[in-house]
């Protein structure tokens, strides 16, 4: 889904976190981010993309939502009418152990080499 600058003027964006209830209100008020979901050996979180920033899933009391596979996001984004999102994986940058030089990559170069995914 594409971002502008517009997007989300009318709503203010929690700080970097969104519960489901924020979530669907932002979207209803014209939010339109790109969708991320992380995998981190097996553990998979929810971050979203838009003007103002990156923001995470969170639960009623602020911690951020994990999952332990996939279906349970695409139904719940498919839910608040999501249609896809890119699945991306925990920065792993070189190898520490072996002596290969590393830069950690960016939050767009992740989504630009992530893998698109459909939430219905």
């Amino acid at each position: 889904m594409a971002t502008d600058d517009t997007s989300i003027q009318d709503y203010p964006v929690p700080e970097a976190q969104f519960t489901l209830a924020s979530l669907s209100h932002a979207l209803h008020q014209g939010m339109s981010p790109i969708v991320e979901v992380k995998s981190m050996d097996g553990i998979y979180s929810v971050r979203f993309h838009h003007a103002n920033g990156i923001s995470s899933l969170v639960d009623g009391s602020g911690s951020v939502c994990t999952f332990k596979g996939t279906g349970e996001i695409r139904d719940l984004m498919g839910s608040l009418g999501l249609t896809h999102g890119v699945l991306t994986w925990a920065d792993q940058c070189g190898d520490e152990m072996i002596g290969v030089p590393s830069k950690p990559i960016t939050a767009e170069e992740m989504l630009t080499y992530g893998t698109r995914i459909a939430f219905r």
